[in-house]
């Protein structure tokens, strides 16, 4: 077969020079026709469409024809003709195949439909079904569009470190990080261990966040974002939880709690912007599989204001629905974490639009957060958003050191690990807000998929982590 350039297929489909000689490879999404013409819907990745190859079985081997099954990777080369058929604009009358790698019928991917729970034991291969190939798309697409928005604003890019000794959020389900022998722990006198000999001299874990270092960064740099890998060993078994997700944080010097909202509502939109701007074939593929109502919700947080509500205006509302005859599964009170249930109802059924949701009692919220004057709230704010629930969380922090210290002392928090952050409060301290992003969410949201572990490609949760 000689040689010609290979054209990836979503700039083949685009090109209108008909009689020009091709080259296409990729893999065999399905092989159909008759005695004398076969048609195979070929695809390389680099977009949800096929191309269609048109091979008139006269002009080649049979043996070699046999071996182009359902998976099979080939090269084509062939003419660029108009196509006749409805759908796409251009396919491609086969002059020369190869056959790059066979595929046998054991292949678990044949043509017809997968259930999500059955993909998900063969993550390995489910990127190359229509569906995940569009969600890893648009998963690219969203990690494009988050630092062109924070570059194109100014903000650093600041990577904070995986492995830390500090617990930011203070809630201990840390995964541990160690060179130690497991089976054969040193430990004192009081059973605790002895990390002395540990690769670090001390305790080390996967990180929870990087909110704290990067708030360092932001009274250096005056804004930074973060955007990397971060581990909770939470015992979540839901579609909303894993325990290896990506978080985008930024953290801003000199904004209050209003420029943070403003940050965190042009931030989605801008990504949901670009994802109906550079995704579209993608998403509206998943619109008309899985979710009808997508590109519709999607144009709709485009349109809306954000509501913007006091957590105690935000239980009123809920009260009132519980008299109203509303069946909650939690009860509501003031004071109560909301639960999703609770977020979603404010969202889908009070307002129907997105709700960020602010001065949240401080009892449910992290010791950082700034405190109101009322002495019983801080500003922290929860984006709310349709079929999800929370997707940013974030506050204005505290810049006042003996607030703060106070806070971490009514707490019992070891302050043996956080000197360094108090000293952002001792040395030059400004009024500073940031929130965090988990990227996952997002993605469910522009994608419509219903469960977090369709999101990333190799999803690891409790009693998970194949691949």
């Amino acid at each position: 077969m000689e040689k010609i350039s290979r054209t990836k297929i979503v700039d083949l489909l685009k090109r209108r020079d008909f009689g020009a000689m091709v080259n296409v490879k990729g893999w065999v999404r399905t092989r159909r026709g008759s005695k004398q013409v076969n048609f195979i819907a070929l695809n390389d990745g680099s977009t949800i469409n096929n191309v269609q190859i048109v091979v008139d079985l006269a002009n080649f081997d049979e043996e070699m024809l046999k071996q182009i099954t359902t998976g099979a990777c080939i090269s084509v080369n062939g003419e660029l003709t108009e196509s006749i058929g409805s759908g796409q604009a251009a396919e491609v009358q086969a002059r020369g195949i190869e056959v790059l790698g066979t595929c046998d019928n054991t292949y678990p991917l044949q043509k017809k439909g997968h259930t999500m729970e059955f993909l998900r034991e063969i993550a390995h291969l489910r990127p190359r079904t229509n569906t995940f190939g569009a969600v890893f798309r648009i998963r690219h697409n969203m990690a494009i569009a988050i630092h062109k928005f924070f570059h194109e604003r100014g903000f650093f890019y600041f990577h904070t470190p995986i492995i830390t000794a500090s617990d930011c959020e203070g809630a201990g389900q840390m995964f541990q990080v160690t060179t130690k022998n497991l089976y054969d722990l040193k430990k004192d006198e009081n059973g605790a261990i002895i990390y002395d000999d540990d690769f670090f001299g001390k305790q080390a874990s996967l990180t929870v966040s990087g909110q704290l270092e990067g708030e360092l960064a932001a009274t250096a740099l005056g804004a930074i974002y973060t955007f990397g890998p971060t581990f909770r060993a939470e015992n979540s078994n839901t579609p909303r939880h894993l325990a290896e997700f990506w978080m985008i944080e930024p953290e801003v010097a000199f904004n209050d709690i209003t420029d943070n909202m403003d940050l965190a509502e042009d931030f989605i939109k801008y990504c949901v912007q670009w994802a109906l701007d550079n995704c579209y074939d993608d998403v509206k593929f998943l619109n008309d599989m899985f979710d009808k109502g997508l590109i519709e919700r999607l144009q709709g947080v485009l349109k809306e204001e954000f509501v913007r509500l006091p957590y105690t205006e935000g239980i009123k509302i809920l009260e009132e629905a519980v008299v109203k005859g509303h069946k909650f599964e939690f009860s509501v009170y003031w004071g109560v974490d909301l639960a999703s249930e609770h977020e979603r109802y404010l969202v889908e059924e009070h307002f129907k639009r997105p709700v960020i949701l602010t001065d949240y009692p401080k009892e449910i919220k992290a010791f950082y957060m700034k405190q109101n004057e009322d002495g019983k709230t801080v500003r922290a704010m929860d984006v709310l958003f349709p079929k999800i629930g929370e997707i940013i969380g974030g506050s204005e922090r505290e810049a006042d050191y003996d607030k703060l210290m106070t806070r971490i002392q009514e707490l019992g928090i070891p302050m043996k690990d956080m000197w360094w952050y108090l000293d952002t409060r001792k040395f030059g301290s400004c009024p500073h807000s940031g929130f965090g992003l988990g990227f996952e969410r997002l993605l469910l949201f522009v994608t419509g998929m219903t469960n977090i572990r369709d999101v990333i490609p190799f999803p690891r949760t409790p009693r998970n982590a194949e691949f």
